[in-house]
């Protein structure tokens, strides 16, 4: 039986491969400093150093400030032939860390694209950053994740990705979050909001029951500032616009934005979805 260590066993995600890894039979080791470690089967590890001795796979599951230093202590003690896992939302600031480690182990980067609340990794999608030997890499994380689709990429290009595809979701549903909660959830809103109100609640409050350490890496990369301002500027020109009347120049932005998305998808079967999703959160 192979065995396994997860660092931040106490957490989301480290709950999660916690429990997966004791489903696909590894015999599973975890260590947490902040949060009480609960999944059944589960040994505890009396120290950082004690719990990764012996492992094959030691998977990092902390927050990615953190995660370099994690990477210094635990690197040299690890065994020979062993897997050093990272699976940090943001790869600028741990693969420098990664790209150090002894030449004994094997470091190996990927992101999960996914949170804790999946229920199997079917369809979903784990990124996969070169550190040294990109194939043996990949084929590893195949081998442990079996059944998610897999996207390789360079530290840098992913990072450029990520401001795109969590940065800008997260901020905006951020403040999002923080508007409506000064307002307050008061029954009449609840009464008069459609579906374009309670999806975009939904999400926000499912971004909110993220760990604020992991928003605050994700809308702290370093990429993300061209794109926050550019809709800074964005909503800036709008409501100037709309104050002055200028509905001409409104319309013109309005259309460009309908035409650059019905380009590559299709605006009626994603209305279609939404009114969908809309009716799964009022049954």
């Amino acid at each position: 039986m192979e065995k396994i260590t997860l660092i931040g066993s106490g957490g989301q995600m480290g709950s999660w491969f916690s429990k997966y890894f004791v489903d696909s039979g590894f015999d599973v080791t975890g260590f947490d400093t902040e949060s009480e470690i609960t999944t059944k089967d589960v040994k505890v590890a009396k120290s950082l150093i004690s719990g990764i001795l012996q492992a094959d796979y030691v998977m990092l599951c902390t927050p990615t400030k953190r995660t370099p230093e994690i990477i210094r202590l635990i690197a040299k003690e690890m065994k020979r032939g062993s897997y050093l896992i990272d699976i940090s939302s943001e790869k600028s600031k741990v693969m420098s860390s990664l790209s150090r480690t002894p030449a004994k182990i094997h470091p190996v980067c990927i992101h999960p694209m996914f949170g804790p609340g999946i229920r199997t990794l079917k369809n979903r999608n784990i990124v996969s950053i070169p550190v040294r030997d990109a194939k043996m890499e990949l084929n590893v994380a195949k081998k442990l994740f079996s059944g998610a689709n897999f996207v390789t990429i360079d530290a840098s290009e992913h990072d450029k990705k990520m401001a795109i595809i969590l940065g800008i979701p997260h901020l905006v549903n951020l403040c999002f979050a923080s508007v409506i909660s000064k307002d307050g959830r008061t029954p009449l809103i609840e009464k008069m909001s459609g579906p374009t109100f309670k999806l975009q609640r939904t999400l926000s409050e499912g971004i909110m029951s993220e760990s604020a350490d992991l928003i605050e890496t994700i809308i702290s990369n370093p990429e993300m500032r061209k794109h926050a301002e550019e809709l800074w500027k964005d909503i800036g020109r709008l409501l100037t616009a709309t104050q002055e009347s200028k509905t001409e120049e409104i319309l013109a932005y309005i259309q460009k934005c309908q035409e650059n998305i019905q380009s590559s998808t299709s605006s009626a079967k994603a209305y279609k979805k939404m009114i969908k999703m809309a009716n799964a959160i009022d049954a």
